[in-house]
């Protein structure tokens, strides 16, 4: 720093944490004083006149450093190109679509069909998409780069991921180790220690911003409610992901499906999000009315429940790879061989075969409504697991089978009771016992296979 006895008109000198350019010098036998004008950038153009004696941190700016400025050479094209590069890198803009930032600001071996995503939801003004890659594909880092590049462009701020139970920490490890994004489990134990912390009336949804939930949890209003106060009718920069949507369809393939209690809470729940990505690698069921009616929680401007969906309508929102496809594009998976296992050579009185056409008889004569179909089907996936589990599920069926009979056998005694007229007490009667005998026909058959199970 030069000395401050040898200011003159037009140097630079620091004073007060401002830096000062003389503009004039007043001499005196015992103060001196100077003009100072300010030139930095919040209070360019101030004056103010000082005692040079009397100022402590007044000091004169050594023009040394300036004299240097042009004795620096410029950067080679090579190295300033870099230098542009790694700047735009480090810059994401909501103008540029083309331009990614994710996927160097994560902890993931890419690959490039894992690009394709997020290249469809950064074209979509609200991020409606459907995932249905195959299994294995990693629909859970093209969600979690999709989400990791919104926040980057400011697009996104509240998320919540709807997984099945059993998902829930996987989904949670995947964020933070693979993205560096905390998320919070909401279950019983969390809902307590926010109690617990904050007091009862607190909402558990606003201490955080970034959710997981189970599937069972969106249909309890315990949870829920405190949720539907923070989306209110349409929460903007917030999205929900739904992994496994295909439970959230209607599963029957009637004309009109009726909707499960999942399907319903989903549907409450999705409307006031503005971003929506479902992730399912079996999408569709077999019935055209159940997927549109899943295609219609994800983007009801699109689609419509009922009405037949055109692939020109779902090539925007959908991405579907199969391994075989990117497998012929040089992308290497592993070829999954199915190679039947025939068991033959067992003798005809073998307990796995007599019980199998004994359940298949039971079966021909008791095909009821879809309630009958169901119990058949879980006793045959019994049977094929062992034939210890069957018995448990046919002891577990014979004691709803008696249930019955106890039931059918009070109500034929006490028709008489109830009913006046003696034309129809002898109809409720012949009913009952004919109903009755079916059942005690069933008990029968079902005690036969317990003797070949125990």
């Amino acid at each position: 720093m030069a000395d401050t006895e040898d200011i003159q008109l037009g140097d630079f000198v620091r004073a007060r944490s401002t830096t000062w350019i003389v503009e004039g010098l007043h001499g005196g036998i015992t103060v001196p004083t100077v003009n100072l004008v300010s030139i930095e950038d919040d209070s360019q153009g101030d004056s103010i006149r000082l005692a040079l004696r009397a100022e402590l941190d007044l000091e004169a700016v050594d023009t040394s450093d300036w004299s240097n400025m042009l004795r620096s050479t410029f950067e080679n094209p090579q190295q300033l190109g870099a230098h542009l590069r790694a700047t735009e890198w480090r810059t994401a803009t909501s103008a540029d679509r083309r331009l990614f930032q994710a996927p160097f600001r994560s902890g993931i071996r890419l690959e490039q069909y894992q690009l394709l995503p997020l290249a469809k939801a950064l074209e979509l003004p609200r991020v409606n998409l459907l995932i249905a890659d195959d299994v294995g594909l990693g629909k859970t880092i093209e969600a979690g780069l999709i989400v990791r590049e919104l926040m980057l462009r400011r697009r996104l701020s509240f998320v919540v991921v709807a997984a099945p139970a059993s998902m829930q920490s996987q989904w949670q490890d995947e964020l933070s180790q693979k993205f560096g994004l905390d998320f919070t489990i909401v279950d019983r134990d969390y809902l307590l220690e926010s109690r617990r912390r904050r007091g009862f009336s607190a909402n558990p949804w606003s201490i955080g911003s970034r959710f997981i939930v189970s599937h069972s949890v969106l249909a309890d209003e315990t949870y829920m409610s405190g949720l539907r106060d923070i989306l209110q009718s349409y929460k903007a920069r917030s999205m929900l992901i739904l992994d496994e949507a295909h439970h959230a369809a209607p599963a029957g393939g009637l004309a009109w499906a009726t909707e499960s209690q999942l399907t319903r809470a989903v549907r409450e729940i999705a409307a006031p999000f503005e971003h929506r990505l479902f992730l399912s690698a079996t999408p569709h069921n077999g019935h055209s009315n159940s997927f549109s009616t899943l295609l219609d929680i994800l983007d009801p401007q699109r689609f419509t429940r009922g009405i037949e969906v055109k692939a020109k309508d779902l090539e925007p929102v959908m991405v579907r790879r199969l391994k075989e496809d990117l497998r012929k594009l040089g992308h290497k998976f592993p070829e999954r061989l199915i190679d039947p296992i025939v068991i033959d050579g067992l003798p005809p009185d073998a307990p796995e075969l007599r019980l199998a056409a004994m359940l298949d008889e039971y079966r021909s004569g008791n095909m009821g409504g879809s309630r009958a179909r169901f119990m058949f089907a879980n006793l045959q996936q019994r049977l094929f697991s062992s034939i210890a589990a069957f018995d448990r599920t046919l002891r577990t069926h014979l004691r709803a089978l008696q249930r019955r009979q106890e039931s059918l056998a009070s109500s034929d005694d006490t028709a008489e009771d109830v009913i006046d007229s003696d034309d129809l007490i002898e109809e409720v009667t012949v009913e009952a016992r004919g109903e009755l005998g079916d059942v005690n026909a069933a008990i029968a058959h079902v005690e036969a296979m317990l003797k070949i199970t125990s």
